[in-house]
């Protein structure tokens, strides 16, 4: 009895310490792990110099999903983006054919050429953005400077860092959140935000964008 209670805790250990390693999302040579959103190959996201890059000119433009859904994790990449450039990091997608695009369901920290984008008017739209809810604390590098991120949701908590600075801070369905999201276009989004556990997304949205060193840790 005493050897098998060892061994299930020896197990248990085992699974522990594989959830505390990181994985890696993107090799740098391939799409594995990765589809366009209700495809199944990448569409117009190709590997380009060892980037996970979008062609903004290819046909059946579609943002990017990871294989796997996740909910409690802690997720790192680089993105750069083209001049007058839009892209998002979307987190918690549904993927289903009632929902046409990621953002209905997915909370999206924004990617943006702050200085020439068109989307730039207001601050909760501005890189690094809890989009449309929340401005960044700090603002992003120049269009064609690689940016750092790191996203941590754990247990509904939500934090964005951005080239070291944490940028985001908030607890989704707290009292802080409902105010944010009450004065956001998503308030009457049934499916906004809607889904715990979800795909991440890389989006697609007319502009070539870039994502290197995409990295996830399992909390």
């Amino acid at each position: 009895m005493k050897k098998l209670i060892l061994s299930i805790l020896a197990v248990i250990a085992l699974h522990y310490s594989l959830l505390a390693q990181s994985q890696v999302l993107f090799d740098g040579r391939t799409t594995n792990g990765w589809h366009a959103y209700l495809k199944t190959g990448p569409g117009p996201w190709h590997v380009v110099d060892s980037t996970l890059q979008l062609d903004p000119k290819a046909e059946g433009q579609a943002d990017l999903l990871t294989n796997n859904e996740y909910e409690n994790y802690e997720l790192s990449l680089e993105w750069k983006i083209a001049k007058g450039g839009n892209s998002g990091i979307i987190l918690g997608v549904h993927e289903g054919a009632e929902y046409n695009e990621t953002y209905l369901t997915g909370i999206e920290m924004q990617i943006l050429d702050d200085k020439r984008a068109d989307d730039n008017k207001l601050a909760t739209h501005l890189a690094g953005a809890l989009y449309d809810m929340e401005a960044p604390s700090h603002a992003a590098k120049s269009a064609g400077q690689w940016n750092q991120v790191k996203i941590r949701k754990q247990n509904g908590h939500l934090t964005f860092w951005l080239n070291g600075y944490r940028v985001i801070d908030t607890q989704i369905g707290g009292p802080e959140w409902q105010a944010m999201l009450n004065k956001s276009k998503f308030k009457t989004w049934k499916g906004f935000a809607a889904y715990p556990k979800g795909y991440i997304a890389l989006q697609a949205h007319g502009a070539q964008v870039s994502f290197r060193n995409i990295e996830i840790k399992e909390l």
